[in-house]
C-alpha cells in the first residue's frame, strides 16, 4: 500500500484525519523545517529487531522521547535489540528509511512485526507519516492501534520512560 492507499483506506474505513503535505523529511529532528500545526503531536519511529533476528519491533513514541533500548528489551520480553537494517524494512513493511510508520504494517503480510506504542500516547492524536515522509497525517491514537491490531500484527502498548 502507498500513500494514495492508505488515504483511499482511511476514507474506506470513516476514520477521521487531517493531513498536510510538506516536502520530504528523513528524521524527527527535520520536522522544525516545516510549517505544519501539531508538530508536538508527531511521533517518531524506531525499527527494531533481536540479536537473532527472528523478532521485528516497530516502536512508536513522542517526536522528543529517547527510548533506552536494553530497558525496552526487558520491558517487552526480547532478546538483545538493535536497529534493524534497510532491506528488513523494505522486505517486512515495503517502507525506505524516513517514511517508517505504524500504518506501514498493513503491508506485512506475514505479520511478522510487533508494534510497541508508548502508553503516554493514549487518548490523544498523533501524527504519522501515510507511507511516505512527503505528508504527516494527524489521527487518533486509538485509531492507529485499532488499525494495527485489525491487520493482524501484535501490539504492545506500555510505558517507554527510560
Amino acid at each position: 500500500m502507498d500513500k494514495q492507499g492508505i488515504y483511499s483506506f482511511l476514507d474506506k474505513n470513516n476514520i477521521d484525519y487531517k493531513s498536510y503535505e510538506h516536502p520530504a523529511l528523513f528524521s524527527a529532528g527535520q520536522m522544525d523545517s516545516i510549517n505544519i500545526p501539531d508538530k508536538d503531536k508527531i511521533v517518531k519511529n524506531l525499527f527494531l529487531r533481536d540479536d537473532k533476528k527472528k523478532n521485528y519491533y516497530l516502536v512508536v513514541v513522542p517526536i522528543d522521547k529517547r527510548v533506552n533500548i536494553k530497558k525496552l528489551s526487558a520491558n517487552i520480553g526480547s532478546r538483545r535489540l538493535s536497529f534493524a537494517d534497510e532491506a528488513a524494512l523494505w522486505d517486512l513493511l515495503k517502507l525506505k528509511a524516513g517514511s517508517v510508520t505504524p500504518l506501514g504494517v498493513l503491508n506485512d503480510e506475514e505479520k511478522k512485526v510487533t508494534v510497541v506504542f508508548d502508553a503516554c500516547m493514549q487518548n490523544r492524536q498523533i501524527g504519522i507519516h501515510p507511507m511516505e515522509n512527503t505528508a504527516t497525517v494527524f489521527i487518533s491514537f486509538e485509531d492507529v492501534l485499532s488499525i494495527v491490531q485489525s491487520h493482524g500484527n501484535k501490539t504492545i502498548v506500555c510505558s517507554l520512560d527510560e
